[in-house]
């Protein structure tokens, strides 16, 4: 009887075998199972070649170097499987497309159109960068020779308004303070029509009642897209219901800080699942030129692969 052997890799030997189970089913001999020293279990399991499921086709080399990196990154194992069944279904020769493929069947992802004149309002908790991103979404508009105005509402932290003044300054843009709904509406009102108006506002603790309504009666006092602001690097599960918080205040797409700094993203996804539009843009970088990039299915993947793995 011809038998052939996989191993498949997760945080605990629980999420090993329900991979195991995922895409060899129960008719797999389980052959060994050991801890692989780095806080992981690895289980290796048999199969009649005949009766394997997926069959070669549908399970290609680069399916464990998937299963391997989404593990690292601290996935739940339904999501693993969820992306890797998708992964695995993807007509591509490699990880990187297969994986990217899988991720947009799986995440959602709306990068923010340069043209689009609706005004954003950037929210988040505080110290998620977004100020820095503000300048970063003027700066790319300058360079594409799109109007930009700049507005900031956060006039309680220390140097808040200085510093998005001195972006304004060097870019070029106008710059205005709103210190509330009514002033805010009226900034907006007053506004080229052919200017995106980018604002920044004061980071909101996502569980406080009163930071959540005083930021719900800006929101909804002005005719701007809230989109949320928040650094990767986060405990999954906090992460996401932070996001839910803010999905409630109206925020469909995020906006992710820090991605350089951080080695797992698997709160990333988690928040690409929970907002109706999910991932905008890829913070990659402190450069303030160039380091926004549009969110998509192959930087996803770029990130959560190895280097090197294509």
């Amino acid at each position: 009887m011809s038998m052939r052997l996989r191993t498949f890799t997760g945080r605990t030997t629980t999420e090993a075998m329900s991979l195991v189970r995922a895409h060899l089913g129960p008719g797999a001999v389980i052959v060994s199972t050991q801890e692989d020293g780095l806080g992981g279990a690895r289980v290796t399991a048999a199969l009649d070649e005949l009766a394997a499921r997926p069959a070669p086709e549908a399970a290609p080399r680069f399916a464990q170097s998937i299963a391997d990196a989404l593990a690292f990154h601290g996935l739940a194992a339904d999501a693993s499987e969820a992306i890797l069944d998708a992964a695995c279904a993807q007509p591509a020769a490699g990880a990187l497309d297969a994986l990217a493929g899988g991720l947009a069947s799986f995440c959602h992802f709306a990068p923010l159109a340069q043209k689009d004149r609706r005004a954003l309002i950037l929210v988040g908790p505080q110290g998620s960068g977004k100020t820095a991103t503000a300048a970063k979404l003027a700066a790319r508009a300058v360079l594409a020779g799109e109007p930009v105005r700049l507005v900031t509402t956060d006039l309680v932290r220390a140097g808040g308004v200085a510093q998005l003044e001195t972006f304004a300054r060097i870019l070029g843009a106008p710059f205005q303070t709103a210190d509330g709904p009514q002033r805010l509406a009226a900034v907006l009102a007053a506004a080229d029509p052919s200017e995106r108006v980018i604002i920044d506002t004061s980071g909101v603790n996502p569980f406080s009642t009163g930071d959540r309504r005083e930021l719900d009666t800006l929101i909804g006092g002005c005719d701007a897209e809230p989109v949320l602001v928040f650094a990767a690097g986060g405990d999954n599960a906090e992460t996401v219901s932070m996001a839910e918080t803010f999905r409630d205040l109206g925020c469909a797409r995020a906006i992710v800080t820090r991605l350089d700094t951080v080695r797992r993203l698997g709160a990333v996804l988690g928040v690409a699942r929970s907002l109706s539009r999910g991932l905008a843009e890829a913070g990659i970088a402190p450069d303030i030129a160039d380091g926004l990039l549009p969110f998509t299915p192959m930087l996803l993947a770029r990130l959560l692969l190895p280097k090197g793995v294509s």
